[in-house]
This record gives structure tokens, sequence and C-alpha cells, in this order.
């Protein structure tokens, strides 16, 4: 069983974290976030650190909750201190991605482009006109928005055409033999 929950979370210079009314509020200098605590944990703020506790001595919703509650302040207090970041990259013959207004416009192989609304609590940015940038301060909105642009084009094993995260390794397979 994990004991990631028994580590405090450190706050960092700059940042505010307030609990009340079953919700725990960070603010930094990216920003606030707040998420709602669950009733079968408990948080406390003391020497500059978080600190989540399990309410029921051998409940299982409670041991369950405690890694995650921790893990997931971890992630607010991290995104409003320095934010996350997906990279993406764009691969294939005439494949390219490009900010107009408010869009993002992605010629992927399709007789038509692709248009993808950006959302107010994200910044997308392209740096090159084969790579996507998607930053913000909520990990998960961010893994969100970058999975949905990855979805218009997923990468394909045989020539490797598609959007893909800029870790991820492709599994490349052999084509037909004559």
């Amino acid at each position: 069983m994990s004991r990631v929950g028994k580590y405090p979370v450190a706050i960092p210079a700059g940042v505010e974290v307030a609990i009340a009314n079953g919700s725990l509020t960070a603010k930094g200098k990216r920003g606030s976030l707040s998420i709602p605590l669950s009733r079968h944990v408990e948080a406390k703020v003391e020497d500059g650190k978080v600190s989540i506790a399990p309410v029921g001595a051998r409940s299982r919703d409670s041991w369950t909750m405690w890694g995650t509650t921790r893990a997931v302040v971890a992630n607010v207090v991290k995104g409003v201190s320095e934010g996350f970041t997906k990279s993406l990259e764009i691969t294939g013959t005439g494949f390219r991605a490009s900010i107009q207004g408010s869009n993002l416009v992605m010629n992927l192989g399709y007789s038509h482009d692709v248009v993808y609304p950006i959302p107010s609590d994200v910044k997308i940015t392209t740096p090159r006109p084969t790579a996507i940038t998607v930053e913000g301060n909520d990990k998960q909105r961010v893994g969100q928005v970058a999975l949905d642009i990855r979805s218009f084009r997923k990468p394909e094993p045989y020539k490797g055409k598609g959007v893909r995260y800029e870790t991820e390794v492709l599994r490349r397979k052999e084509g037909k033999k004559k």
C-alpha cells in the first residue's frame, strides 16, 4: 500500500493556502485554484506545510482518499506557483498548426482544417508550425486539452504520422513485404 499521504506538501514562498468550508484554496503568482476536500480526510496548514490525515482509523475510503487528496493538493500548490506544460509534436507531410485569433487551426491531412477553440483557462502556443505547447495552472485541465488536440489525429504505427506527445515513444510496425 502506498504511503504517499503521510508526506506533507511544502508551501513555496509567495503561495498562500487556506482551508475553509470543506475546500482548500491556494493563491500564488499564477492565480488561484480551489479544490473540494473529501469528508474522509482532514487537512491542516502548519509550519509552511499542508498535512493530510485520514479521518477513520481503518476505513477503506479514508485510506484511499488520503494519498489521492495529498497528490491533488500538491498539484494545486505547484500549479499556482509554477504551472504545468504539455508539448505536442505534429509529424506528417503538410501537417501544421497555427494560432488564428482565439482558435488553434491545424492541417492534419483531412479535406478540411481542424479548428479547436482555445479554452480561457489554458494558454496554447505554436513555437514552430509542427509543435504545440499547452500551458496552465490546473494539471488535469492541461492534460485534457492536450489529449483533445491529440485525438484529432492519433499517431499511426506504420509511418508515425499524427499528433503525439513530445515524450511519447511510438511502437513502429513493419509494412507489407513483397
